[in-house]
């Protein structure tokens, strides 16, 4: 473990508007060496981020498809984890909350919260994670259009806590076992929100129920086209699931980008990003 680093403003936004930031990490929290690898490598990568990059992993993935599968270390060994990988890197943390009684000993040791996508109409929840006053990051939901988002981000709004709030396009269902991104959405969010629009570009690859055993499967392959096409079409910042060896990952593998392609996506995204800003 490195020495600890310097750790970000905390005025500073977590989705700021007018500077590239990315939101990257493994799907779940693993031991601490795998954490700490990634975590490392971002913050390595973050000095050439001007909006920052907020190490992002899962305490418990609740929603896997298969009941025999693999969760993740639970609330309170996992929110330890995520502590120690923001003393060591200096870099924020976010972590998915499921339900409202999570949403405040989360707060006490991430940054960040985040409203999965099948969840996002919530309100209980929604309004839980806002009342921490933390800034938290709602997914749209697979089924939804994007200004069905307008309710979910009220609501985080509306429990008075002022809470910075991002919304994130992680494609729509399309048929069985399949999702697409709809270019368009990013315009049609942001005016219906008024806040940051980040697009997931690993989950978005994803093949709900098309993998080996029922599980998910993915094409990581269309992880680069997609966060391209999406800054160009305006998104504020980007979503990326990272792992040094995605095959044996224990989830979200198939739609994971190896960490060590992610440098040089990064480059082209930056350069993109000032162009279209301009």
């Amino acid at each position: 473990m490195t020495a600890t680093r310097q750790a970000p403003a905390a005025h500073a936004a977590c989705f700021p508007r007018d500077a590239f930031f990315m939101i990257a990490g493994p799907c779940q929290l693993e031991d601490d060496a795998l954490n700490m690898r990634v975590g490392e490598h971002l913050a390595r990568l973050a000095e050439r981020v001007p909006g920052g990059i907020i190490f992002k992993a899962s305490f418990d993935k609740a929603n896997r498809s298969n009941p025999g599968a693999t969760r993740g270390p639970g609330l309170e060994r996992g929110l330890a984890a995520l502590r120690r990988v923001k003393d060591a890197t200096g870099l924020r943390v976010l972590t998915d909350v499921h339900l409202p009684e999570q949403c405040a000993p989360a707060a006490e040791s991430v940054d960040v919260l985040q409203i999965p996508a099948f969840l996002c109409r919530q309100t209980d929840l929604l309004e839980a994670a806002g009342a921490t006053g933390k800034p938290v990051n709602v997914k749209k939901g697979q089924w939804m259009h994007p200004e069905g988002m307008r309710g979910a981000v009220k609501k985080v709004r509306g429990v008075g806590a002022g809470s910075e709030v991002a919304v994130t396009e992680r494609g729509t269902f399309f048929g069985y076992g399949d999702l697409v991104v709809d270019m368009r959405g990013f315009v049609r969010m942001r005016a219906a929100c008024d806040a940051a629009v980040i697009f997931d570009g690993t989950h978005s690859v994803q093949q709900p129920g098309r993998g080996e055993g029922g599980a998910s499967g993915g094409a990581r392959e269309f992880i680069p086209p997609l966060t391209l096409a999406a800054i160009a079409a305006g998104a504020d910042g980007v979503f990326l699931e990272t792992h040094p060896d995605p095959d044996n990952a224990p989830s979200d593998g198939p739609n994971m980008l190896r960490l060590d392609t992610l440098d040089p996506l990064v480059d082209r995204m930056l350069e993109l990003w000032s162009t279209v800003r301009r």
